[in-house]
C-alpha cells in the first residue's frame, strides 16, 4: 500500500487557490477560460486521421462532451467511466473510503484520478485499433500506418489529460464542475443548431436543419407530416425545460434552531432531486459507452453487443438500450409493438440505473444522514423539540434523505427517459442535464454574487 500512497501523493494536480474564498469575478474568469479552451480543442483535428467512423454518432458526443475526430474525441467519457467503476466498488463494499476525513477524501480523489488516466489510455487504444478513428486506409499494412495509429493514440491521450485538468480547474477555481460545464456546452451548441439553423438538412435538402425554420417551410409547402414532427420536437423540448425547472425548485425544508439563542432559527433545505444530475450523467454516459463500444465491436467484426443499420441499433443489447422516437414514429405511422417494448426496457434501465447510482453517490459523497447530522451539529443547530444529540438528529434526517434519494432518482430517471422517447431537440437526456446543470450553476453564481455584495446590501437581499 506504500507504493500506491506514493503514487497518489505524486500525481500532478491543479493547485487549490490560496485564499479561502474566491471572488465572483475570479470564478467567472476561470469558468469562461475553461469553456473557451474546450471549444478551441474541439476544433483541433487529429493529425493523421483518415477515416472517422464515429462522426455519425452525434448524439453520443453530446452526452460524452466530445467532438469525434478532434483532440477531445474522448470527452468526459474516461472520467465518468472511472467514477462509475469507483462508485460500484465503493457501494458494494469492495473498496472503502472514509470521506469524513481529509485523508480519506484525498485517497478517493487520487484513486479516481489514477483510474481516469487508465481509462483515457484504454479508450484511446480502443478508439484507434477497433476502427473508430483510423489513419488513411491506403496506408494500411505499412509501417507508417502503425506509427500513425500510435500517434493518434498519443493525441487522444493528450486531449483526455487536458480535459481532466480542465475539470479540476473548474471544480477548484470556477463554478460547478468541468464535466457538467462541458455537457452544457455541447447540448447548447446542438440545440442551437437543431432549433434555429437555416442550413439545408443533409437528408432532406428542401427544408432547413433547424426545427423552427423547417416548421414554417413545411407549412408553406403543405407538408403536414414534417410540420407535425418539427412542432412535436419543439413542444417536447419546452416541456422538458419547464418540468426540469419545476422539479429542481422542489425542496423539503427542515426547521432548525440555535440551541443557545431562543427564537432564532433557519430552515435546512433538502432538494427533491437530492443527488442532482449526477445519477443521470452516470447512466447516460454508461448507455452512450454501450452504444459506442457496440459499434466499434461491429466494425471490428465481433458484434457481441448487437448490430447497427446505419446509425440505428437493429439487434442485440444495443437495440434494447436505445430510445426509439416514439412520438415521431406515431406521427409517421410507422410504430410497431416492438418499439413500445424497447421504450419500456429503456425507461426501466434509466430509472433503475438512476436509483442505483443515486444511492451509491449519497454514500460516497458524504450526503448521507450521518454526515449531514454532523454538519448541522457542528454549526450549533438542532431540531426544535428534540434533545441535542447527533444520533437523534441522524434518525430524523434519515426519514427524509432515504426517500428523497430514491424518489428523486426515480423522478429524474423517468423524466430523462420520457424526454428521449419524445424526440426533443438536442437529445432529451442532454436537455434535461443542461437545464439541471444551469439551474445549479445559477444558484451557485447567485450565492457567490450575494456574498461579494456590501454587507448592508447582502443583509437586505437575504
Amino acid at each position: 500500500m506504500g507504493l500506491f500512497e506514493a503514487i497518489i501523493s505524486n500525481l500532478p494536480e491543479v493547485a487549490r487557490p490560496s485564499q479561502r474564498r474566491l471572488s465572483f469575478k475570479e470564478k467567472l474568469k476561470w469558468t469562461v477560460v475553461s469553456l473557451v479552451l474546450f471549444f478551441v480543442l474541439g476544433l483541433v483535428p487529429l493529425f493523421g486521421l483518415g477515416h472517422n467512423a464515429l462522426q455519425q454518432f452525434e448524439y453520443l458526443s453530446i452526452i460524452l462532451g466530445a467532438q469525434f475526430g478532434s483532440l477531445i474525441s474522448l470527452g468526459i467519457g474516461p472520467l465518468v467511466t472511472s467514477s462509475i467503476v469507483l462508485q460500484l466498488l465503493s457501494g458494494s463494499g469492495l473498496v472503502k473510503f472514509d470521506q469524513s476525513t481529509e485523508e480519506g477524501r484525498r485517497r478517493f480523489q487520487g484513486t479516481q484520478k489514477i483510474m481516469g488516466i487508465g481509462f483515457v489510455i484504454f479508450e484511446a487504444f480502443i478508439y484507434i485499433f477497433m476502427g473508430g478513428l483510423t489513419p488513411p486506409p491506403e496506408m494500411a499494412g505499412t509501417t507508417i500506418y502503425m506509427y500513425l495509429q500510435l500517434f493518434l493514440v498519443f493525441q487522444l491521450f493528450l486531449g483526455g489529460i487536458l480535459i481532466m485538468f480542465m475539470d479540476e480547474i473548474v471544480s477548484k477555481w470556477g463554478f460547478g464542475s468541468g464535466i457538467s460545464l462541458f455537457i452544457v456546452a455541447n447540448v447548447a451548441q446542438a440545440m442551437f443548431i437543431r432549433a434555429l439553423s437555416p442550413l439545408p438538412s443533409p437528408t432532406n435538402p428542401s427544408i432547413s436543419t433547424g426545427a423552427i425554420p423547417a416548421l414554417f417551410q413545411s407549412l408553406a409547402v403543405g407538408d403536414a407530416v414534417t410540420a407535425a414532427l418539427m412542432l412535436a420536437a419543439v413542444i417536447a423540448t419546452i416541456l422538458v425545460f419547464v418540468i426540469a425547472v419545476f422539479t429542481q425548485a422542489m425542496k423539503v425544508e427542515i426547521p432548525l434552531s440555535f440551541g443557545r439563542v431562543r427564537g432564532h432559527g433557519i430552515r435546512w433545505p433538502l432538494a427533491f432531486i437530492y443527488t442532482s444530475n449526477i445519477p443521470v450523467i452516470l447512466v447516460a454516459a454508461l448507455l452512450a459507452n454501450v452504444q459506442l463500444f457496440g459499434r466499434l465491436l461491429q466494425n471490428w467484426g465481433h458484434p457481441i453487443l448487437g448490430t447497427f443499420t446505419g446509425n440505428t441499433p437493429s439487434s442485440g443489447l444495443v437495440s434494447w438500450l436505445y430510445s426509439p422516437d416514439i412520438v415521431g414514429k406515431i406521427i409517421r405511422g410507422s410504430i410497431v409493438p416492438i418499439d413500445f417494448a424497447q421504450a419500456a426496457v429503456y425507461m426501466f434501465f434509466m430509472i433503475g440505473g438512476a436509483v442505483v447510482f443515486s444511492i451509491f453517490w449519497v454514500q460516497t459523497a458524504g450526503m448521507d444522514a450521518s454526515n449531514q447530522a454532523q454538519k448541522i451539529m457542528s454549526s450549533g443547530l438542532q431540531i426544535p423539540g428534540f434533545r441535542k444529540d447527533q444520533r437523534i438528529l441522524e434518525k430524523v434526517l434519515d426519514r427524509y434523505i432515504g426517500p428523497l434519494t430514491v424518489m428523486g432518482a426515480i423522478a429524474v430517471g423517468f423524466l430523462a427517459a420520457i424526454a428521449d422517447l419524445s424526440g426533443a431537440l438536442g437529445h432529451g437526456t442532454g436537455i434535461l442535464l443542461a437545464v439541471m446543470i444551469i439551474y445549479r450553476m445559477y444558484e451557485e453564481i447567485a450565492k457567490q454574487h450575494m456574498m461579494d455584495m456590501h454587507p448592508m446590501m447582502r443583509k437586505f437581499m437575504e
